[in-house]
């Protein structure tokens, strides 16, 4: 326990140390987060800011208003999202959820205790792991950290994790060898996608990233 503590304080350092404070989640306010993270799956972020800013030309960024939306008009609306039939759904059923347990009110929300709170989110229909644990960390500030494919490929190549693990296995291992800070989560996740996107790709870019031969002084096991 205390050498994986060591050695994703170190991960944590040269990151920083290359790339700086990432400012994540770009949002005005919590609700506009929330739906970003669902809005996110499976496409780029250039694509969900301009969902975004046309609802917030219309004057329809809000949840009484897009879910009263029909759902062809809001299918539509998160046409430049993609999937937008499947994620106007997904929206849907997280609206209703938001109006029946929590009225509305991202205020409401964050007064829960985390655990009831992410069961909660992962009962609604659409919100798997990684867009829960997104909107816990970043529209709603409680300490749930966010995995996904770019973290197990960097732990795994750098020898970190040996095996594939799900997604609640990989979460955990930075769950309980981290202090729960929001702040710290929020910028490790950045940070973790920042590298994974410019140099941890399928096919990697070693020569110049800041992991290069870390932790042992050796190049990074290619696992795929």
């Amino acid at each position: 326990m205390a050498r994986m503590r060591k050695l994703l304080h170190e991960l944590y350092e040269k990151l920083w140390d290359r790339f700086g404070p990432q400012g994540w989640w770009p949002g005005e306010t919590p609700f506009e987060v929330a739906l970003g993270a669902i809005l996110t799956q499976n496409t780029n972020w250039q694509n969900v800011a301009r969902v975004i800013d046309n609802l917030k030309l219309e004057g329809a960024l809000d949840a009484v208003i897009l879910r009263k939306m029909p759902d062809a008009e809001l299918a539509r609306r998160l046409r430049p999202a993609g999937y937008y039939n499947i994620k106007a759904a997904r929206v849907k059923n997280f609206l209703a959820f938001f109006a029946q347990r929590h009225h509305d009110s991202m205020a409401s929300m964050a007064a829960e205790d985390l655990g009831a709170l992410r069961a909660e989110l992962l009962a609604v229909k659409g919100i798997g792991p990684e867009t829960a644990d997104s909107i816990l960390l970043y529209a709603l500030h409680k300490p749930s950290f966010v995995v996904d494919a770019y973290t197990f490929r960097i732990l795994s190549r750098h020898g970190l994790v040996e095996n594939p693990l799900s997604y609640d296995e990989l979460r955990q291992v930075f769950m309980e060898h981290l202090p729960a800070d929001v702040e710290l989560f929020q910028e490790y996740h950045a940070l973790l996608v920042r590298v994974g996107k410019e140099f941890c790709r399928p096919r990697p870019k070693c020569s110049d990233c800041p992991l290069f031969g870390w932790p042992d002084g050796s190049g990074p096991a290619i696992v795929e």
